[in-house]
């Protein structure tokens, strides 16, 4: 009896480690659209499977037909843990950067997955407990279960197949209900706003202004799919909704049409388009006509919000003659256009010029850089459109909220701390390395460098280096090893190498940091990526 508790609880608890990690990948990919979630697994293969690992398992299995059950069970669940535990380390630091910081949600959707995953696992347990006197017929269940548990990522994946006829009910019942819904709204402004960068930045911005009058409902977090504008329609949007603000992403062309066609957007908002996710799209055109999806959706008593400062946004030949509102800080000739534009310990103060008028007007927001500016000019273009007062419109923008480890600037101790550290990447580094630059004292990064970015990873850090070299007046790396690429950036850039400072522990740099308060200047860090306490290099 104790053996067969013994054995229950090691499958079990192999189960649960490897389903509840490979469940959570294929919620972050959108549950397999477009193959995302096939496409994240072959690319890792490797760091997955090791076929030594299961040589090492089969074998032990294999004994049974030749040796006793009960000698070799203990050992088998023993393997079954030590394989668990090696294999787990490896996915931890691999799934916790392809996650973006967010968790497992236990949805019904989840539910239903890790019911018809928990079938899948019972099918060999019955079968092997039906012929429980026959030895061969244990062997066949103990190999077969512990074959599923290595291959568990493809168990998730043939349990998604077959929810799907169950999942496409749900959908379509949700999605008539969104529907319903929204025929029910006759005078509800949505807003629809895509890009290849800030969209999430560009929503919530545009909620705070528009809140000033309106009741102005953004899509939440990042639901920027299908599914996740569904939710927000059926769970959050009410009578008293005024305005709703629809996030939109896509992986491929053809996505945010499809968004379109359930929301029916009739203003848009393109914020800047540039390379991410080129892999999915097949190729920089691609990515252009997909965010033009949306403004191309609109009708043409509607408008869009354009950058005049993207270059790929002013050469593009649209296909509808909806009204254009262009943005910009660089580009004159813009509608809406931000100047004197300036950083300090308070945020970020500009002048509003409009179009054919002369008058400025004078903004102050305690977000940081120019990225957010031009969010927030899209805000006011917007705003300006419904009708709102400059001088509310004003009142609002400073009452924008920080988001937060997104060039937060708080005040700790002796120092300002432009808080970046989430989840950095070479196009958000460059913006906040361009903040930096802005501050008027004594300008410090500290940072581990960007992950995650594959070959070009010393590339880009090195690149990165030499950003930092341009704007500040100290360095502080955490981890000699893996920030070795921005070393050498910081030299090839010119910087003075007594100014670059090495530590392994993150606690270090806040103490090195308070003891520049001799300065009578202000002191501006910028923690640029997560900052873990300990490097063990």
């Amino acid at each position: 009896m104790l053996l067969i508790i013994f054995i229950t609880l090691t499958f079990t608890f192999a189960i649960i480690f490897k389903s509840k990690r490979f469940l959570h990948m294929l919620q972050q990919n959108l549950y397999n659209e477009n193959n995302r979630y096939l496409k994240w697994l072959f690319k890792n293969a490797k760091q997955f499977f090791d076929l030594d690992l299961l040589i090492t398992a089969i074998a032990l299995i294999g004994g049974l037909v030749t040796f006793d059950i009960e000698r070799f069970s203990i050992l088998i669940g023993l393997v079954l843990i030590v394989l668990n535990i090696l294999l787990g380390l490896k996915w931890n630091s691999i799934i916790k950067h392809d996650q973006n910081k967010k968790p497992l949600v236990i949805t019904k959707r989840v539910k239903r997955l890790i019911t018809t995953t928990t079938i899948l696992y019972l099918i060999p347990v019955i079968f092997g407990t039906i012929n429980y006197t026959n030895q061969q017929f244990v062997w066949i269940m103990l190999s077969t279960i512990s074959l599923m548990l290595y291959l568990n990522p493809f168990v998730i994946f043939i349990a998604n197949i077959i929810n799907f006829p169950i999942e496409r009910g749900v959908y379509h019942y949700y999605k008539s209900k969104a529907q319903n819904k929204l025929k029910s709204m006759p005078n509800l402004k949505v807003i629809g706003i895509t890009g290849s960068y800030g969209k999430t930045s560009s929503k919530n911005i545009l909620s705070d202004i528009l809140n000033v009058r309106y009741n102005a409902l953004p899509t939440p977090r990042n639901l920027n799919t299908y599914n996740g504008l569904i939710m927000t329609i059926n769970n959050n949007m009410d009578k008293f909704t005024d305005i709703f603000i629809a996030e939109m992403g896509a992986y491929v062309r053809g996505e945010i049409k499809g968004l379109c066609d359930l929301v029916k957007p009739k203003y848009g908002i393109l914020t800047t388009i540039g390379t991410a996710h080129l892999e999915s799209f097949g190729s920089e055109e691609n990515i252009v006509k997909a965010k033009f999806e949306l403004i191309e959706s609109l009708p043409q008593d509607g408008f869009a919000v354009l950058n005049g400062d993207d270059p790929k946004q002013v050469s593009y030949k649209l296909k509808n003659k909806v009204r254009t509102i262009w943005i910009g800080i660089d580009n004159k000739d813009a509608d809406v256009r931000a100047c004197n534009i300036k950083c300090s310990s308070k945020g970020t103060s500009f002048d509003v010029v409009f179009k054919n008028k002369d008058e400025k007007y004078k903004f102050e927001t305690r977000l940081l850089g120019k990225h957010n500016v031009y969010n927030i000019l899209a805000g006011i273009a917007c705003g300006v459109e419904f009708g709102i007062q400059i001088n509310d419109l004003q009142s609002a923008v400073k009452m924008v909220k920080p988001v937060e480890h997104r060039l937060e600037l708080k005040k700790l101790g002796t120092f300002y701390q432009i808080d970046d550290a989430y989840n950095s990447n070479p196009v958000g580094a460059r913006n906040a390395c361009e903040v930096l630059g802005m501050m008027d004292g004594v300008r410090v990064v500290v940072t581990p460098g960007m992950i995650e970015l594959g070959e070009k990873e010393a590339y880009y850090n090195k690149e990165f280096g030499k950003q930092i070299a341009k704007v500040a007046d100290y360095a502080v790396l955490i981890g000699e090893k893996r920030t070795k690429p921005i070393y050498d950036g910081l030299l090839s850039g010119g910087f003075n190498k007594d100014k670059i400072i090495v530590f392994n522990d993150v606690r270090e740099a806040y103490t090195f940091i308070n003891s520049l308060n001799d300065s009578k200047k202000e002191i501006f860090a910028l923690f640029e990526n997560d900052l873990p306490d300990t490097y063990n290099e």
